[in-house]
C-alpha cells in the first residue's frame, strides 16, 4: 500500500465517524421521540464525560503503541482511598481530591515504570495492576460504597458553571488539553514516532523512561478526574466504580482512529468515538433494551473499528 492511498483511507476513516454520530442521532430521533430533546441531549453529554475523559488518554497510550486496563481500577482504587483517609471530620472536598490525585499518580508512575524497567507488555502489566488496584478497593471500602461526599467533590458531577454541567466542562478541557499535547508538543510527537519505530525513538537519545511515565500517568489523571465526575454525579464512593470502563474507552479510541500496533492516533477522533458509545447507550435505555445487552454492542462496536482502520504497509 502506497502513503498516499493510506492517507486516503485515514482521512476516510476520520470524515466517516462524525456522518456515523449524525446518522445515529437521525435514527433514533425517529425511533423514539424523547431522543432529540434538550433535555437528553445534555443528558447524553453528561453521560459521555466519564467515558470521553477516559478515551483521551487511552488514545495516548494506544498511539504509543502501549494499552492501559487499569483505568477503571484505577477510578476506584482512587476514590476508595479518597473516602476512607479523606471523610474525617473537618475535612474538606480539597483534601479528597488531593488523596484521589496522588493515588491515580502513584499508579500512573507505576504503570510507566514498569512499562519502561521489564520487558513484560503493556497488557500484561496493567492487567497485574488492574487486578491489584481493583483488590485494594475492595480491601479499603470492605467491599460496601460510601454515601455523602463533601460538596466539592458533589460539584463535580452535579455541579455547573454559567448553566453548563460540570461533567461537559472537565470533558472538554481534558479533550482540549489531550489535542494539544497530541499535536502541539514534542510529547505528542514522540507518542506517535514511539508507537511507529521504539528503537528509533530510543537510538534518538530520548529518556524513555521518563517519557512511559509521563504517558501513563497522564492516562491516570484522566482515570482520576472520571472518578471524580463519577463520585460527583453519585454522592459516593464505590469499589466498583468503574468496572467494565477500561473496554469502552479503548473502544473508542481505537473508532476514532487509534491503532492497535501503534503510531496513529486521533484525540478528536476518540472524543467522537466517546460520543458515539454515548448515543448508543442512551438509546438502547429509551428503547427499553436491557442494559446488558450494551456489552454486546459494545464488542461489536470493538470489531467494526478494528476491522475499518486502514492497515498500514511494512514493505
Amino acid at each position: 500500500m502506497t502513503y498516499s492511498s493510506m492517507f486516503v483511507k485515514f482521512s476516510l476513516h476520520q470524515i466517516a465517524l462524525p456522518l456515523i454520530l449524525g446518522l445515529l442521532v437521525v435514527g433514533l430521533s425517529f425511533a423514539t421521540p424523547y431522543f432529540l430533546t434538550p433535555q437528553n441531549i445534555l443528558n447524553v453529554l453528561v453521560a459521555s464525560a466519564t467515558l470521553g475523559i477516559l478515551a483521551v488518554g487511552a488514545a495516548l497510550v494506544i498511539g504509543a503503541g502501549g494499552i492501559d486496563l487499569s483505568v477503571g481500577a484505577i477510578m476506584a482504587l482512587a476514590a476508595s482511598v479518597a473516602a476512607v483517609f479523606g471523610l474525617i471530620p473537618g475535612a474538606s472536598g480539597i483534601w479528597m481530591m488531593a488523596l484521589c490525585l496522588a493515588t491515580g499518580l502513584a499508579a500512573g508512575i507505576a504503570n510507566g515504570s514498569l512499562a519502561a524497567k521489564t520487558t513484560l507488555p503493556p497488557f500484561i502489566i496493567t492487567l497485574a495492576t488492574m487486578s491489584i488496584a481493583r483488590g485494594l478497593a475492595f480491601i479499603l471500602m470492605d467491599g460496601k460504597p460510601v454515601y455523602g461526599l463533601p460538596e466539592g467533590i458533589i460539584f463535580f458531577g452535579q455541579g455547573n458553571i454559567v448553566g453548563i454541567p460540570m461533567p461537559i466542562l472537565i470533558f472538554a478541557f481534558v479533550g482540549v488539553i489531550g489535542h494539544v499535547l497530541l499535536t502541539q508538543t514534542a510529547f505528542g510527537r514522540y507518542v506517535t514516532a514511539y508507537g511507529d519505530n521504539p528503537i528509533a525513538l530510543t537510538v534518538s537519545g530520548i529518556n524513555i523512561t521518563r517519557f512511559k511515565i509521563m504517558l501513563y500517568s497522564f492516562s491516570a489523571l484522566t482515570a482520576v478526574l472520571a472518578s471524580l465526575v463519577f463520585m460527583g454525579r453519585l454522592n459516593n464512593a464505590d469499589p466498583s466504580a468503574g468496572m467494565g470502563y477500561e473496554l469502552t474507552a479503548i473502544t473508542a479510541a481505537i473508532m476514532g482512529g487509534a491503532s492497535l500496533s501503534g503510531g496513529r492516533t486521533s484525540v478528536v477522533g476518540a472524543v467522537i468515538g466517546a460520543l458515539i458509545m454515548g448515543v448508543l447507550q442512551n438509546g438502547l435505555n429509551l428503547l427499553a433494551i436491557p442494559s446488558f445487552y450494551q456489552y454486546v454492542v459494545t464488542g461489536i462496536a470493538l470489531l467494526v473499528a478494528v476491522s475499518l482502520q486502514p492497515r498500514r504497509s511494512h514493505a
